[in-house]
């Protein structure tokens, strides 16, 4: 399976050459880092993410994560309306990443999501 996670694409970038994520501002305060499901992806960008440019979504396979991760690794735990969101505590390795996609903001200022699995729930 695979959970998504927004970041900019300085984060990304600064996590990879690390080998390791260890959360945005908000991920650190909460003590996990948010991570979200193909069908809750779409609303996450809307609500937290808001005319930011640069962003990524980084593809994590949940498999990976479960093996290779430090601390207590990926948990389901319910959050907006009661809805079932993974949460990775510990450090996100990066190589769970499997692929890393561009969200452009268009002309309009929203988020243009290419095709993928956000699209089919």
């Amino acid at each position: 399976m695979t959970v998504y996670k927004i970041l900019t694409r300085q984060q990304w970038a600064a996590a990879a050459a690390g080998g390791q994520f260890n959360g945005a501002a908000i991920d650190l305060v909460d003590g996990y880092i948010h991570l979200s499901t193909a069908s809750q992806l779409i609303e996450t960008v809307r609500r937290h993410f808001q005319s930011q440019a640069d962003l990524v979504i980084v593809c994590l396979d949940t498999e990976c994560l479960d093996t290779e991760c430090l601390g207590d690794g990926l948990r389901w735990e319910p959050s907006r309306g009661g809805a079932l969101f993974p949460h990775f505590y510990g450090t996100l390795p990066t190589t769970a990443a499997t692929s890393l996609i561009d969200l452009p903001l268009g002309p309009d200022g929203e988020h243009q999501f290419p095709p993928g699995p956000w699209h089919l729930t």
